[in-house]
């Protein structure tokens, strides 16, 4: 009877394959980003439609290139945390990807190698005819600043009112999770926020957030780690890596 058991808990262990991973703005608030939309629904000052859509660009190309300018020299100056670090290791075992919300790219500095930017990258640039015509980028985007075919560059972010062009991805990727890993999010933003619908019943959820909103009776194997990233993360993925 005891070698069955332990059997039947081997086959459970090794089940896990696909780690999908969600994270938010509150993973990288513990390296030093800013979140910058307050509870005002200001962003440094400013209305999100000003800075963070398609009408605000065509009323103020200024303001939002600089808008975008300082958030990417603030970005250059931290580091990946424990969370971010402790995420790579996962990779060493599992199929990984992380989908995150957020535009910095201290995933990547972390080792992470299976990363979808789901709402754009601050270190890119792309043209506002093709949006295919993306570039690398580390500098200040200035006016004047223009891609292969002559026109003005504009950061590679998706704002308020654009398609995520890689949502669907996003979606078929989590529908083959075994175990889902949320950090950093308070899920309350769309249509990311959507994509925990995706899972399997029998997926299994980890939800870290020091203060956890979650609705936990609608999945049956939601576990809640009310802890920060850096604190929260790390013992996710030791027991992860224990299986």
């Amino acid at each position: 009877m005891f070698l069955s058991i332990k059997i039947l808990l081997l086959k459970k262990k090794l089940r896990v394959k696909n780690i999908v991973i969600l994270t938010g703005a509150g993973i990288s608030a513990e390296s030093g980003i800013q979140t910058f939309r307050g509870a005002d629904g200001l962003w440094e000052g400013h209305d999100v439609m000003e800075v963070a859509s398609p009408i605000g660009w065509e009323k103020n190309q200024q303001l939002v290139l600089d808008f975008y300018n300082q958030r990417r020299s603030q970005l250059l100056t931290v580091e990946p945390n424990l969370a971010h670090s402790a995420l790579k290791l996962l990779e060493y075992k599992y199929n990984v990807t992380i989908i995150t919300q957020n535009i910095d790219d201290l995933h990547e500095c972390a080792g992470s190698t299976n990363i979808i930017h789901l709402h754009g990258e601050l270190l890119k640039s792309r043209s506002t005819v093709n949006p295919k015509l993306i570039y690398e980028c580390l500098n200040d985007i200035n006016i004047g600043d223009t891609c292969e075919l002559g026109s003005q560059l504009r950061p590679h972010i998706v704002w308020f009112g654009e398609e995520v062009p890689l949502l669907s991805t996003a979606a078929r990727i989590t529908s083959q999770a075994d175990v889902l890993i949320i950090v950093g999010t308070s899920m309350q933003v769309y249509p990311a926020a959507n994509l925990i619908n995706y899972v399997s019943l029998a997926t299994h959820i980890y939800f870290i957030d020091p203060q956890p909103v979650i609705q936990k009776n609608y999945f049956p194997n939601l576990k809640i780690i009310a802890e920060n990233a850096s604190t929260g993360v790390p013992k996710v993925v030791n027991q992860l890596i224990d299986l």
